[in-house]
């Protein structure tokens, strides 16, 4: 039965959502859309390959993310996403810790950094695969490696590309942020997120 054939008062049957990703960030992130929905690790091997761009990066992670997860829940709506730290078409990933974190924010000073977000929505019952990139552009302070040790002191933000949580203290890093989704820089784009979950499907309202 179609959606077209339900009552105007009756909301369509909503496909089950699973977040092919375990990280926290993203969890909150689609929490905020009041839908429920799974989670799932997919197990991909995140090695970037020779000569491949950050961007390319991105979008091959994000799809093979939601293609693993969709593999083993072909009725459900599947999302997956990654993101990379494009400085000046290098790939800068999670620093994982202290000094690693030091000398990304030593490099990115009074730089801007494009930080590569994709994202994919899979649906292997209903035919539905779509995946897009959410560039974000991110002028960085020339900082001072004072203010570098001072914040990473503060936030310890090692499980994030580029070394910096925008929505929290590293928000006081930054000269400009460019982009047209919000939330991309936080690792989902949410607006992106409503329009393929639409498409697949979901009823969010």
């Amino acid at each position: 039965m179609s959606k077209d054939n339900f009552p105007l008062n009756t909301p369509a049957p909503s496909r089950p959502v699973i977040l092919g990703s375990t990280s926290r960030y993203r969890k909150e992130l689609l929490s905020r859309l009041r839908i429920p929905f799974g989670v799932a690790a997919p197990e991909v091997d995140e090695t970037p390959r020779p000569a491949e761009s950050p961007k390319d990066l991105a979008l091959r992670l994000a799809l093979a993310k939601a293609r693993a997860v969709a593999q083993k829940n072909p009725h459900a709506v599947v999302i997956g996403s990654d993101q990379v730290a494009d400085l000046e078409g290098t790939p800068l990933g999670k620093p994982g810790n202290h000094q690693n974190a030091v000398l990304q924010l030593q490099r990115m000073r009074g730089k801007t950094v494009i930080f590569q977000t994709a994202l994919s929505v899979i649906c292997l019952d209903a035919g539905y695969e779509r995946t897009e990139l959410a560039a974000v552009k991110v002028k960085f302070r020339n900082l001072t490696d004072a203010e570098i040790e001072a914040y990473l002191r503060a936030e310890e933000p090692y499980d994030c590309a580029g070394s910096a949580k925008s929505e929290g203290l590293g928000i006081s890093l930054l000269d400009a942020i460019d982009n047209d989704d919000p939330t991309a820089l936080v690792g989902l784009p949410l607006i992106r997120t409503c329009q393929m979950l639409r498409e697949a499907g979901v009823t969010l309202l």
